[in-house]
């Protein structure tokens, strides 16, 4: 039963962000209340939700402060250089700009932080994005097509936990998955190329023919852009680029050295592009003012996204959906399993949070195979083709999903609906190399 209520709680969930019918920030708080006052868990619904809470305030504190810092600097005109090079090299073309994407956020995704890989490239490619009129939505899916296939590294969490729970050398489980993540990266390119070709034909048509393909308008509002200014206060500050450069390198290096918390490091960030840039204290008020709505936009969402996961862990249903999905597999499907669950590990990061999944099901799934003449490590083979890795950025599970499309100015719903496909098409793709490089028999 518990199960059950589980699962029609995230079916629920997903339905009403996806067909845009409640925006995230209501159901990621009703629709789980809701469930657990179904449940029976009234009296302790209220500390489920402030358990959740205090998990993801860190987190949200982090994006606070990280929408204000690159805000801030992009006001002063930190990025323009940035910008100006890539536009150069790219000229006109929105397919080398798309595949610029790809490599950027492929690059920045090294150190293994969805976060950070949004927080950085996201910002950087927005205003070229917009320069030339195309798709937010695809901005949005490339990075997180980059960015799935580089959860995969051994660093990444997926990887990590899966290693952890089977009780195997991470080296010795990713190793065999290096060229399946290469097949990945290799599907990354040829997509992004795609549909950057496909952007070429609207760039240079009126905006109802962008509108009528598809690839042009997303069709959401984007972020209110900074407040307007006299030409007296031009917040622009190019004779600071090299100091504003220093600070971002120093920030984002101190956070990903783990030297102190991510929360810690925006916040002082903010401080000194405050001071550096925008010594009068008006001025300071301005700037945040104009980055105040996407910040407080942001930290609510994330809140309700911690009611949500701290409700689902707390009453148990997690943990029930695991045991029942693992208890209900078909004894035929056993030699096959790994295959299957390639298959469907993309759609499974919709439905289970990583430790659920990893800790939860894989363990069990991996019994059933060397029950059968398998192998505990085809599992997790397999699960780490889509679970949490290219399935994470669209997974309301995750925080970082949440910072993706605030950055980009999307609706969850209108993410999902665009990318989805490619994130699926990807995960299969790789599921089929993994058959062919041995990994796991078809």
């Amino acid at each position: 039963m518990l199960a059950l209520l589980g699962l029609v709680t995230v079916l629920v969930l997903l339905i009403g962000i996806m067909t845009n019918r409640t925006s995230a920030l209501v159901a990621l708080t009703a629709v789980p209340v809701l469930a657990a006052l179904i449940g029976g868990f009234a009296p302790q619904t209220g500390g489920f939700m402030v358990a959740g809470i205090k998990n993801i305030a860190p987190v949200a504190g982090m994006f606070v402060f990280a929408i204000l810092f690159f805000g801030i600097l992009t006001d002063a005109g930190t990025l323009d250089p940035i910008i100006n090079r890539v536009l150069k090299m790219a000229g006109d073309s929105p397919t080398r700009i798309v595949l610029g994407t790809a490599v950027l956020a492929a690059i920045v995704h090294l150190d293994g932080s969805g976060a950070v890989t949004f927080m950085v490239t996201i910002p950087a490619m927005l205003p070229l994005y917009d320069r030339l009129r195309i798709d937010r939505r695809i901005l949005a899916c490339v990075v997180a097509m980059a960015a799935g296939v580089g959860n995969m590294l051994p660093w990444g969490g997926p990887v990590l936990r899966a290693a952890a729970a089977l009780e195997v050398p991470v080296i010795d489980l990713y190793l065999p998955l290096l060229p399946v993540q290469l097949v990945g990266f290799a599907m990354v390119l040829l997509t992004a190329w795609w549909l950057g070709r496909r952007c070429e034909r609207p760039l240079g048509s009126d905006a109802a023919t962008a509108q009528a393909q598809g690839f042009g308008s997303s069709g959401t509002d984007a972020p209110s852009s900074p407040d307007p200014v006299s030409p007296e206060d031009d917040p622009r500050r190019p004779g600071l680029f090299w100091i504003n450069a220093l600070l971002v390198v120093a920030v984002i290096g101190t956070m990903i050295s783990g030297i102190v918390a991510p929360v810690v490091c925006f916040m002082t960030g903010t401080v000194l592009a405050l001071v550096i840039n925008y010594p009068d204290a008006a001025q300071q008020r301005r700037r945040i003012d104009a980055h105040a709505k996407a910040a407080l936009l942001m930290a609510s969402i994330l809140l309700a996204a911690g009611v949500f996961t701290g409700i689902m862990s707390g009453t148990g249903m997690l943990k029930a959906m695991a045991v029942f999905a693992a208890d209900h597999v078909p004894t035929a499907a056993a030699t096959h399993l790994p295959f299957i669950l390639g298959l469907i590990s993309m759609p499974l990061s919709l439905l289970f949070d990583p430790d659920s999944f990893y800790f939860g099901v894989m363990p069990v799934l991996a019994q059933v195979v060397q029950a059968h003449g398998g192998t505990a490590v085809e599992v997790a083979h397999a699960a780490a083709l889509g679970q949490m890795t290219v399935g994470f950025p669209v997974s309301p599970l995750t925080p970082a999903t949440f910072l993706l499309v605030g950055l980009c100015g999307l609706e969850l719903g209108v993410h999902q609906r665009f990318t989805i496909p490619f994130l699926l098409a990807i995960s299969v793709v790789m599921t089929f190399a993994a058959v062919a490089f041995g990994l796991f028999p078809l």
